[in-house]
């Protein structure tokens, strides 16, 4: 199969007729094999209903996944790239606002330009109001800041995936706006972007508030950690504890040895003497917390888990 379309939505009964019979027409005109996947992430509208009409009348491409209730996006990819079977998973909104005529690009950046994901940029924006242009362009700045991956819109709907990618990154929590993140951190470093089209929203209202930017940073922070030292929390932990508590030591001795020097000298009126306590008291907490996060990674399912990219010579 060439192509596995995965929609995730919420409360989109108006677009969902008029978004299938585009998708359809673009896959015909251009000759794809292809798979439309629904996931329903708790939708109390009649989504649903609509859904299963859709695939009464094509059963060969559509299918759907309803969840009982709102997981949010995140999970709703995650069941949807566990589904998928095509070659390259494209991923899109179904409100209409990420064309399908932009598939076969996508797509061909995955096959002929050999790209793991290429994501979509909405260069020229029909919502640019102030409340959400700015806190989206301090995100992508900041995103691209800490991971190095230079792309202008990370949280663009519209992607394309080589299925190995899909099947090989877990999203979870509000992490779909970090899968290119999460993607590098797992291997697949060859990320591109196409520029694509922005279409202003036909039916319903936007389902993102303000603070899917505040909860968007709190992620990163996470992400970044994650990926850097989920398998040696020690690492992280040990080195500022080390240091923590190595500041604190050293200013102990200093007064200790100046106590000796002078024996008048009160310990306890000095607040270098507070400072150095809380340093080491600090260090040893930190310590703790790495040992903690040794023993949690070594007893992990995931703990051996590596991404195996070509073997030679074995079964």
């Amino acid at each position: 199969m060439d192509l596995s379309i995965v929609i995730p939505l919420l409360n989109e009964e108006e677009s969902l007729p008029e978004l299938t019979e585009w998708i359809k027409r673009v896959m015909v005109e251009n000759g794809f094999s292809y798979e439309i996947l629904y996931i329903d992430d708790g939708s109390t509208d009649h989504s649903w209903e609509i859904i299963s009409r859709l695939r009464q009348g094509d059963p060969e491409h559509i299918k759907g996944i309803k969840f009982q209730r709102n997981y949010g996006k995140s999970a709703a990819l995650n069941e949807g790239f566990k589904a998928a079977k095509g070659e390259v998973i494209i991923t899109m909104d179904a409100d209409l606002q990420d064309s399908p005529d932009e598939i076969p690009g996508l797509r061909n950046m995955i096959l002929n330009e050999n790209y793991d994901l290429v994501s979509g940029w909405k260069k020229i924006r029909y919502d640019n109001t102030l409340t959400k242009n700015l806190p989206s362009k301090l995100f992508n700045a900041a995103t691209r800041k800490v991971s190095g991956i230079y792309l202008h819109d990370f949280n663009c709907g519209l992607k394309a995936y080589r299925k190995k990618v899909v099947k090989s990154i877990e999203v979870y929590g509000e992490m779909h706006r970090y899968i290119p993140v999460i993607a590098k951190w797992s291997g697949f470093r060859k990320i591109g972007e196409k520029v694509v089209e922005h279409r202003p929203r036909k039916y319903g209202v936007t389902k993102f508030g303000l603070s899917r930017f505040i909860n968007g940073f709190l992620d990163l922070a996470s992400i970044t950690f994650v990926g850097k030292y989920g398998k040696r929390p020690m690492h992280f932990f040990g080195s500022w504890g080390s240091l923590s508590f190595g500041i604190g030591f050293v200013s102990i001795i200093y007064l200790l040895v100046a106590k000796i020097m002078n024996p008048e000298v009160s310990l306890s009126n000095r607040p270098a003497f507070y400072i150095g306590l809380t340093a080491m008291i600090i260090g040893s907490q930190l310590f703790l917390a790495g040992f903690l996060g040794e023993l949690i990674s070594r007893n992990s399912p995931g703990r051996n888990h590596y991404l195996v990219e070509e073997k030679i010579g074995l079964d």
